[in-house]
Protein backbone atom coordinates (compact mmCIF):
# COMPACT_ATOMS: atom_id res chain seq x y z
CA UNK A 1 0.00 0.00 0.00
CA UNK A 2 1.09 3.61 -0.29
CA UNK A 3 0.03 7.11 0.62
CA UNK A 4 0.42 9.37 -2.38
CA UNK A 5 -0.31 12.45 -0.25
CA UNK A 6 3.14 12.16 1.25
CA UNK A 7 4.78 13.44 -1.89
CA UNK A 8 4.06 14.77 -5.33
CA UNK A 9 7.61 14.24 -6.51
CA UNK A 10 8.00 12.53 -9.84
CA UNK A 11 9.68 9.13 -10.00
CA UNK A 12 12.37 8.82 -12.66
CA UNK A 13 14.92 6.40 -11.17
CA UNK A 14 14.75 3.24 -9.04
CA UNK A 15 17.40 1.05 -7.45
CA UNK A 16 16.34 -2.57 -6.85
CA UNK A 17 18.50 -4.26 -4.21
CA UNK A 18 18.69 -7.55 -6.11
CA UNK A 19 20.76 -8.93 -9.00
CA UNK A 20 19.67 -7.91 -12.48
CA UNK A 21 17.23 -10.50 -13.90
CA UNK A 22 18.74 -12.86 -16.44
CA UNK A 23 17.41 -12.82 -19.98
CA UNK A 24 15.22 -10.25 -21.67
CA UNK A 25 11.95 -10.99 -19.89
CA UNK A 26 11.22 -9.53 -16.48
CA UNK A 27 8.31 -7.56 -15.01
CA UNK A 28 10.91 -4.93 -14.03
CA UNK A 29 11.86 -4.39 -17.68
CA UNK A 30 8.16 -4.11 -18.54
CA UNK A 31 7.74 -1.61 -15.69
CA UNK A 32 10.65 0.54 -16.92
CA UNK A 33 9.18 0.68 -20.42
CA UNK A 34 5.57 1.26 -19.37
CA UNK A 35 6.34 4.01 -16.84
CA UNK A 36 9.34 5.48 -18.67
CA UNK A 37 11.67 5.12 -15.67
CA UNK A 38 15.26 4.01 -15.26
CA UNK A 39 15.72 0.89 -13.11
CA UNK A 40 19.13 -0.20 -11.86
CA UNK A 41 19.87 -3.44 -10.03
CA UNK A 42 22.44 -3.89 -7.28
CA UNK A 43 22.55 -6.65 -4.64
CA UNK A 44 22.87 -5.07 -1.19
CA UNK A 45 23.81 -8.43 0.34
CA UNK A 46 25.66 -11.55 -0.77
CA UNK A 47 26.41 -15.01 0.55
CA UNK A 48 29.81 -16.18 1.78
CA UNK A 49 30.68 -19.72 2.72
CA UNK A 50 31.63 -20.61 6.29
CA UNK A 51 35.18 -22.08 6.17
CA UNK A 52 35.45 -25.77 7.03
CA UNK A 53 37.77 -24.98 9.93
CA UNK A 54 35.10 -22.76 11.48
CA UNK A 55 32.32 -25.25 10.72
CA UNK A 56 34.17 -28.00 12.60
CA UNK A 57 33.77 -26.00 15.81
CA UNK A 58 30.03 -26.66 15.70
CA UNK A 59 30.79 -30.39 15.96
CA UNK A 60 28.20 -31.39 13.36
CA UNK A 61 29.23 -34.63 11.71
CA UNK A 62 27.81 -34.52 8.19
CA UNK A 63 28.12 -38.26 7.57
CA UNK A 64 26.15 -39.10 10.72
CA UNK A 65 23.06 -38.07 8.76
CA UNK A 66 21.07 -40.12 6.29
CA UNK A 67 19.19 -37.26 4.62
CA UNK A 68 19.66 -33.59 3.78
CA UNK A 69 17.01 -30.87 3.62
CA UNK A 70 17.69 -28.33 0.88
CA UNK A 71 15.70 -25.10 1.23
CA UNK A 72 17.60 -23.17 -1.46
CA UNK A 73 20.27 -23.37 -4.14
CA UNK A 74 22.67 -21.73 -1.71
CA UNK A 75 22.11 -24.63 0.66
CA UNK A 76 22.88 -27.09 -2.14
CA UNK A 77 26.06 -25.30 -3.20
CA UNK A 78 27.46 -24.89 0.28
CA UNK A 79 26.61 -28.41 1.42
CA UNK A 80 28.68 -29.91 -1.37
CA UNK A 81 31.38 -27.25 -0.98
CA UNK A 82 31.69 -28.14 2.68
CA UNK A 83 31.90 -31.85 1.91
CA UNK A 84 34.66 -31.14 -0.59
CA UNK A 85 36.61 -28.90 1.80
CA UNK A 86 36.35 -31.54 4.52
CA UNK A 87 37.27 -34.28 2.02
CA UNK A 88 34.10 -36.21 2.71
CA UNK A 89 32.64 -38.66 0.23
CA UNK A 90 28.87 -38.39 0.25
CA UNK A 91 27.38 -41.91 0.13
CA UNK A 92 25.09 -42.77 -2.77
CA UNK A 93 22.46 -43.76 -0.21
CA UNK A 94 22.08 -40.16 0.99
CA UNK A 95 18.54 -38.88 0.54
CA UNK A 96 17.70 -35.29 -0.41
CA UNK A 97 14.53 -33.41 0.47
CA UNK A 98 14.14 -30.18 -1.52
CA UNK A 99 11.71 -27.30 -1.00
CA UNK A 100 10.78 -27.22 -4.71
CA UNK A 101 11.17 -29.18 -7.92
CA UNK A 102 13.56 -26.56 -9.32
CA UNK A 103 15.85 -26.98 -6.30
CA UNK A 104 15.66 -30.76 -6.77
CA UNK A 105 16.72 -30.46 -10.40
CA UNK A 106 19.54 -28.12 -9.36
CA UNK A 107 20.98 -31.08 -7.43
CA UNK A 108 21.93 -32.62 -10.78
CA UNK A 109 24.91 -30.28 -10.70
CA UNK A 110 26.33 -32.53 -7.98
CA UNK A 111 24.55 -35.90 -7.99
CA UNK A 112 22.86 -38.26 -10.42
CA UNK A 113 19.15 -37.54 -10.32
CA UNK A 114 17.46 -40.65 -9.00
CA UNK A 115 13.85 -40.41 -7.96
CA UNK A 116 14.34 -43.04 -5.25
CA UNK A 117 16.58 -40.68 -3.22
CA UNK A 118 15.44 -37.17 -4.20
CA UNK A 119 12.14 -35.84 -2.88
CA UNK A 120 10.61 -32.39 -3.14
CA UNK A 121 7.72 -30.23 -2.05
CA UNK A 122 5.75 -27.92 -4.32
CA UNK A 123 7.23 -24.60 -3.20
CA UNK A 124 6.74 -23.97 0.52
CA UNK A 125 8.18 -25.31 3.78
CA UNK A 126 4.73 -26.67 4.65
CA UNK A 127 4.65 -28.66 1.39
CA UNK A 128 8.09 -30.06 2.06
CA UNK A 129 7.16 -31.09 5.61
CA UNK A 130 4.37 -33.29 4.25
CA UNK A 131 7.08 -35.24 2.40
CA UNK A 132 9.53 -35.24 5.32
CA UNK A 133 6.90 -36.63 7.72
CA UNK A 134 6.74 -39.79 5.61
CA UNK A 135 10.43 -40.43 6.36
CA UNK A 136 10.61 -39.90 10.11
CA UNK A 137 13.16 -42.66 10.48
CA UNK A 138 15.84 -40.56 8.77
CA UNK A 139 18.43 -38.43 10.57
CA UNK A 140 18.23 -35.09 8.74
CA UNK A 141 20.87 -32.42 8.16
CA UNK A 142 19.60 -28.87 7.60
CA UNK A 143 22.23 -26.71 5.81
CA UNK A 144 21.38 -23.05 6.39
CA UNK A 145 22.67 -19.50 6.72
CA UNK A 146 23.43 -17.55 9.88
CA UNK A 147 20.15 -15.66 9.50
CA UNK A 148 18.00 -18.58 8.42
CA UNK A 149 14.28 -18.39 9.09
CA UNK A 150 13.27 -20.67 11.94
CA UNK A 151 10.15 -22.01 10.21
CA UNK A 152 11.79 -25.23 8.98
CA UNK A 153 13.43 -25.99 12.33
CA UNK A 154 10.21 -25.24 14.20
CA UNK A 155 8.20 -27.63 12.05
CA UNK A 156 10.83 -30.36 12.45
CA UNK A 157 10.66 -29.85 16.22
CA UNK A 158 6.87 -30.04 16.16
CA UNK A 159 7.02 -33.42 14.45
CA UNK A 160 9.82 -34.63 16.76
CA UNK A 161 12.01 -35.37 13.74
CA UNK A 162 15.71 -35.95 14.38
CA UNK A 163 17.85 -33.30 12.68
CA UNK A 164 20.92 -31.07 13.02
CA UNK A 165 21.20 -27.45 11.92
CA UNK A 166 24.38 -26.80 9.98
CA UNK A 167 25.32 -23.14 9.40
CA UNK A 168 27.37 -23.42 6.21
CA UNK A 169 27.02 -19.92 4.77
CA UNK A 170 26.35 -16.41 5.98
CA UNK A 171 24.66 -13.34 4.55
CA UNK A 172 26.91 -10.26 4.52
CA UNK A 173 26.61 -6.66 3.38
CA UNK A 174 27.96 -5.89 -0.08
CA UNK A 175 30.33 -2.97 -0.68
CA UNK A 176 28.20 -0.11 -2.01
CA UNK A 177 30.77 2.67 -1.62
CA UNK A 178 30.62 3.51 -5.34
CA UNK A 179 26.99 4.61 -4.83
CA UNK A 180 27.91 7.27 -2.26
CA UNK A 181 27.18 10.17 -4.61
CA UNK A 182 24.37 8.53 -6.59
CA UNK A 183 20.76 9.36 -5.76
CA UNK A 184 17.62 7.42 -6.66
CA UNK A 185 13.99 8.40 -6.32
CA UNK A 186 13.04 4.93 -5.03
CA UNK A 187 15.04 2.25 -3.18
CA UNK A 188 13.50 -1.23 -3.27
CA UNK A 189 14.22 -3.76 -0.49
CA UNK A 190 13.34 -7.42 0.01
CA UNK A 191 14.88 -8.35 3.36
CA UNK A 192 15.91 -6.85 6.73
CA UNK A 193 19.51 -7.71 5.75
CA UNK A 194 19.21 -5.24 2.86
CA UNK A 195 18.24 -2.46 5.26
CA UNK A 196 21.18 -3.35 7.52
CA UNK A 197 23.50 -3.23 4.52
CA UNK A 198 22.24 0.26 3.63
CA UNK A 199 23.24 1.62 7.04
CA UNK A 200 26.48 -0.36 7.22
CA UNK A 201 27.56 1.27 3.97
CA UNK A 202 26.05 4.67 4.72
CA UNK A 203 25.74 5.16 8.51
CA UNK A 204 24.61 8.76 8.04
CA UNK A 205 21.95 7.94 5.46
CA UNK A 206 19.02 10.37 5.51
CA UNK A 207 15.91 9.46 3.60
CA UNK A 208 14.76 13.00 2.79
CA UNK A 209 12.85 12.81 -0.51
CA UNK A 210 13.87 9.23 -1.33
CA UNK A 211 10.95 6.82 -1.42
CA UNK A 212 11.38 3.41 0.25
CA UNK A 213 9.64 0.34 -1.16
CA UNK A 214 9.77 -3.07 0.46
CA UNK A 215 8.39 -6.58 0.11
CA UNK A 216 7.09 -8.59 3.04
CA UNK A 217 6.16 -7.85 6.65
CA UNK A 218 9.60 -8.51 8.19
CA UNK A 219 11.24 -6.09 5.75
CA UNK A 220 8.55 -3.50 6.49
CA UNK A 221 9.24 -3.86 10.21
CA UNK A 222 12.99 -3.42 9.59
CA UNK A 223 12.31 -0.23 7.61
CA UNK A 224 10.30 1.25 10.47
CA UNK A 225 12.80 0.13 13.14
CA UNK A 226 15.53 1.91 11.18
CA UNK A 227 13.53 5.13 11.45
CA UNK A 228 12.75 5.26 7.76
CA UNK A 229 9.46 6.21 6.11
CA UNK A 230 7.82 3.31 4.29
CA UNK A 231 6.23 4.65 1.11
CA UNK A 232 5.43 1.50 -0.89
CA UNK A 233 4.64 -1.90 0.60
CA UNK A 234 3.90 -5.21 -1.12
CA UNK A 235 2.21 -7.57 -1.16
CA UNK A 236 -1.12 -5.88 -0.55
CA UNK A 237 -4.71 -6.57 -1.67
CA UNK A 238 -4.31 -4.42 -4.79
CA UNK A 239 -0.73 -5.41 -5.61
CA UNK A 240 0.45 -8.97 -4.86
CA UNK A 241 3.86 -8.31 -6.45
CA UNK A 242 6.52 -5.67 -5.93
CA UNK A 243 6.38 -4.53 -9.56
CA UNK A 244 2.62 -4.04 -9.39
CA UNK A 245 2.94 -1.94 -6.23
CA UNK A 246 5.71 0.12 -7.83
CA UNK A 247 3.69 0.65 -11.00
CA UNK A 248 0.66 1.88 -9.08
CA UNK A 249 2.78 4.28 -7.04
CA UNK A 250 4.76 5.61 -10.00
CA UNK A 251 1.64 6.20 -12.10
CA UNK A 252 -0.06 8.06 -9.22
CA UNK A 253 3.03 10.04 -8.21
CA UNK A 254 3.94 11.10 -11.74
CA UNK A 255 0.34 12.09 -12.45
CA UNK A 256 0.24 14.16 -9.24
CA UNK A 257 3.56 15.80 -10.12
CA UNK A 258 2.30 17.21 -13.42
Amino acid sequence: MFNIKRTKLKVKTLLVSQPKPEGDKSPYFDLAKKCNVKIDFRPFIHVEGVPAQEFRKDKVNILDHTAVIMTSRNAVDHYFRMCQEMRLTVPETMKYFCVSESTAYYLQKYVLYRKRKIFHGKQTIADLMEVVKKHKQENFLLPCSDIAKEEMAEKLDEQKIKYSKAVMFRTVASDLSDLANVNYDVLVFFSPAGIRSLFKNFPKFKQNKTRIACFGPTTAEAVKEAGLRLDIHAPNPKAPSMTMALEQYIMAANKAAK
